[in-house]
């Protein structure tokens, strides 16, 4: 696994290693676009044991609250400070200054239960077609 290589959830998280056993996590671009403008980030305190799948906080925006999971088991190490001051990172740069918090994983065998970036987009696309399917039937 490429250490720059980003992986998702189908709750839109996503997980990057940063270093030996940690793990940065966050929400992919699409979420935060289909959010719009973040106002608040919730998220987890350092020290807390997280299960992979696991609501480990929220995100709320002028359109609405999403849950954030957890794409890793693990304790959580660090917490993005930024975001209490400035949530809108998450808006501007996801994958960057928007990271949420750093997991030292405890079961790497987890990262590959996760899709990559290329099976992520195809989950999108093919959730967006599922939508707008629905949005037909409706009329």
């Amino acid at each position: 696994m490429e250490r720059d290589e980003i992986f998702f959830t189908k709750e839109h998280s996503w997980a990057r290693i940063e270093d030996e056993n940690k793990v940065a996590i966050g929400l992919s671009e699409y979420a935060v676009q289909e959010l719009g403008e973040i106002i608040y980030v919730e998220m987890p305190e350092i020290g807390q044991e997280v299960n992979q799948m696991e609501v480990i906080g929220s995100v709320e925006s002028l359109k609405g609250t999403m849950e954030i999971y957890s794409p890793v088991s693990g304790t959580v190490e660090e917490i993005n400070e930024m975001l209490i001051d400035d949530p809108s990172l998450l808006n501007e740069d996801p994958y960057g200054d928007g990271w949420i918090a750093i997991i030292r994983l405890s079961d790497e065998e987890e990262l590959s239960k996760l899709m990559t970036q290329e099976d992520y987009n195809s989950y999108i696309e093919m959730e967006k077609e599922e939508s707008f399917q629905e949005e037909e039937e409706e009329f």
